[in-house]
């Protein structure tokens, strides 16, 4: 279940951004959850599976489209689908809105289903 990023998720989304290589330093991530705080075009999605968040997804909404900037998945739960989940949840949700990737984001995009992520 994608469920949209609160306040109260902030230490679980800061550990699910870290698994992502360009996140790993604390600075980095306390100035990324910054800007999904701070600007309404940036949003922020947590996958919940039982009682556990385990996988994460952050979007760029333009008009007409949306960036996918960050996808991660606890390790402990890779090769379980979540991330193609996630990816055709947001898609879902951003209704007919073209979706693009970013340089990071694009390699894993492409492996996903019914995708239409372009750089």
């Amino acid at each position: 279940m994608l469920i949209r990023y609160k306040k109260s998720f902030e230490k679980i989304a800061m550990g699910l951004l870290s698994f992502m290589p360009k996140e790993r330093e604390l600075k980095k991530l306390q100035q990324t959850m910054h800007i999904y705080e701070e600007n309404p075009g940036w949003q922020l999605y947590l996958w919940k599976k039982g009682d556990d968040f385990v996988g994460l997804l952050g979007v760029e909404v333009e008009e007409g489209f949306f960036t996918v900037h960050h996808v991660s998945v606890n390790p402990s739960h890779r090769g379980e689908g979540i991330g193609h989940a996630m990816v055709e949840k947001i898609q879902q949700i951003m209704q007919g809105r073209e979706m693009r990737a970013t340089k990071d984001t694009e390699p894993f995009l492409k492996k996903c289903p019914e995708k239409k992520a372009e750089l």
